[in-house]
């Protein structure tokens, strides 16, 4: 991490990601598309509040599946995704064939990863079946059907925990503290996402967030009665009532929505702890 010095209010506190194991390569056209953002809108209309497009930027296609199996790559260098908060690397194939995947933790240029239905070496990301990873080993970008791609612990420094395996199955401790089962056939990586430290960043303005593409939130208890349910009242005053509402009157903060007939609720041994 870098601590900015305070040359102004906005630098004063900052903490940013250090760069210096990166590079910014050429761009890979092959592996680079433009990504025009409609974020929070639907046929242009607000629907989900607080959220702007941000920054510009171009989608690198990621290979979550890593379906290319029993051949060796050899990762050439790490690189920023504007779109994720983990590390991508890009890697080169024994046959010549290349491809952007998620980056591991402490993976460096000129290791060797490879993906098998196989079991293969419990070396930090290498990628297979959950039936041959090892009980106690952290995992990351783990499938939840088989050869959909990676969907599970893929942000940085997130991972799940092999916790039991029963049969057809494998219990996973997830990134939330869920206990869920996933079929053992699914592919997992082994290790821990990269850039660990990411959680440790300092935002240090407003801007910075403006670029991320996140809008500013106004308090309900800042509002009239006609914008919001905690409106109102002479000075600050509480929210009037026994727990908090949405803008639109239903209720929020520690509410479960989950809906109880979904489909995957049988797949949850159990539910994550309580803040």
């Amino acid at each position: 991490m870098k601590y900015r010095k305070p040359t102004s209010p906005g630098q004063r506190g900052m903490v940013v990601s250090d760069f210096s194991d990166l590079i910014k390569p050429k761009r890979k056209k092959r592996l680079v598309v433009a990504h025009h953002r409609f974020v929070g809108r639907s046929r242009g209309k607000i629907t989900v509040r607080h959220k702007g497009s941000g920054a510009k930027r171009l989608y690198r296609l990621v290979d979550f599946k890593q379906d290319k199996f029993d051949i060796s790559a050899t990762v050439l260098h790490l690189e920023y995704d504007p779109n994720r908060s983990a590390r991508i690397a890009f890697v080169q194939y024994k046959d010549g064939e290349k491809r952007y995947v998620l980056a591991t933790q402490d993976t460096k240029p000129g290791d060797e990863i490879m993906s098998s239905e196989k079991k293969i070496a419990l070396i930090n990301g290498n990628r297979m079946p959950l039936k041959h990873i090892t009980i106690g080993t952290f995992v990351h970008n783990i499938e939840l059907g088989h050869n959909r791609g990676g969907m599970l612990a893929r942000s940085a420094g997130a991972y799940g925990k092999v916790a039991a395996q029963e049969g057809a199955s494998t219990h996973i401790i997830m990134p939330s503290s869920e206990v869920r089962i996933i079929q053992n056939d699914c592919l997992a990586t082994v290790g821990v996402a990269s850039n660990a430290s990411h959680s440790e960043e300092v935002i240090g303005k407003a801007g910075r967030n403006r670029h991320k593409g996140i809008r500013p939130t106004v308090r309900g208890t800042a509002m009239n009665p006609v914008d919001h349910p905690h409106g109102g009242g002479e000075g600050r005053a509480p929210i009037g009532m026994p727990h908090p509402k949405t803008p639109w009157g239903k209720p929020a903060l520690g509410v479960k929505t989950r809906d109880r007939r979904r489909y995957s609720n049988r797949l949850i041994v159990q539910r994550r702890r309580k803040k």
